[in-house]
């Protein structure tokens, strides 16, 4: 399945933050290659889980905005709703 987001903008906003938590996986690499003390890596770890974190919720809004609000407008909501319900187990489960 694809997704297509209303907005180039959208996708271009996705695609930043996805490379910042790119550059923040990198950065761990370096520290964890450079022995940088445990509870230092651990609050990067943190901080790059949050960032992932964010770009699931933004993809769980568009979701929502678009692909559910079109299938109630077409009269089939119910398995977007499901899908919608699903990643959100998900992602309270991580």
């Amino acid at each position: 399945m694809t997704v297509s987001y209303s907005h180039s903008a959208d996708k271009e906003a996705l695609l930043a933050r996805l490379r910042r938590v790119e550059g923040q996986v990198r950065g761990l690499q370096r520290m964890v290659e450079q022995d940088t003390y445990c509870i230092d890596v651990l609050t990067q770890i943190s901080a790059a889980t949050r960032a992932l974190q964010a770009v699931a919720l933004g993809l769980l809004e568009g979701h929502i905005s678009h692909c559910v609000v079109d299938a109630a407008r077409d009269g089939d909501p119910d398995a977007k709703v499901k899908e919608a319900t699903d990643a959100i187990a998900r992602l309270v489960r991580s």
